[in-house]
């Protein structure tokens, strides 16, 4: 499992559980499972019935339900990359005309951002008998669009 961090707010409702999955990516564009993080967290706080949301805190980075199949991820990842290639003269990467959200160590990464816009930023994912109900080839994923990096995922469980 990867390093899970316990969130603690000052007032955590009955049977609302909060967790962050800090994945490290190793490359530029990556689909990492994460359906067996989720499940183990269901486990570890015994939760039954109820709903998970997996939710990525990046505007580069997604989250997605899909088929954990090799040639699939590679289709996918092709058509990410046709719909917004890297160094195609996105405006966001012209460091001297822009002048917001950014960082000493920013990087040219407006195609990340618009290759998003294909994706979600989170899933919601219902538990019965202590399982994720997903569909018999569905694996949740973080799609890394800008990597390699180190992202955070929050993963809040709702237990009834």
């Amino acid at each position: 499992m990867r390093q899970a961090v316990m969130a603690t707010p000052a007032i955590r409702p009955a049977g609302v559980f909060l967790r962050t999955l800090r994945v490290a990516t190793t490359q530029e564009l990556e689909f990492v499972d994460l359906s067996d993080d989720v499940r183990e967290l269901l486990q570890e706080l015994a939760v039954r019935d109820g709903l998970v949301v997996v939710f990525s805190r990046h505007t580069t980075a997604a989250i997605k339900i899909n088929e954990r199949e090799p040639l699939l991820l590679e289709d996918l990842a092709r058509l990410l990359r046709a719909w917004a290639p890297p160094g195609k003269g996105y405006a966001h990467d012209d460091f001297s005309i822009r002048t917001v959200n950014m960082h000493p160590d920013e990087r040219p990464n407006g195609h990340a951002h618009c290759q998003h816009l294909l994706l979600n930023s989170s899933e919601l994912i219902p538990v019965a008998n202590s399982e994720l109900l997903l569909g018999e080839w569905q694996s949740i994923f973080l799609v890394e669009l800008d990597g390699p990096r180190v992202r955070d995922v929050l993963v809040q469980i709702w237990s009834a």
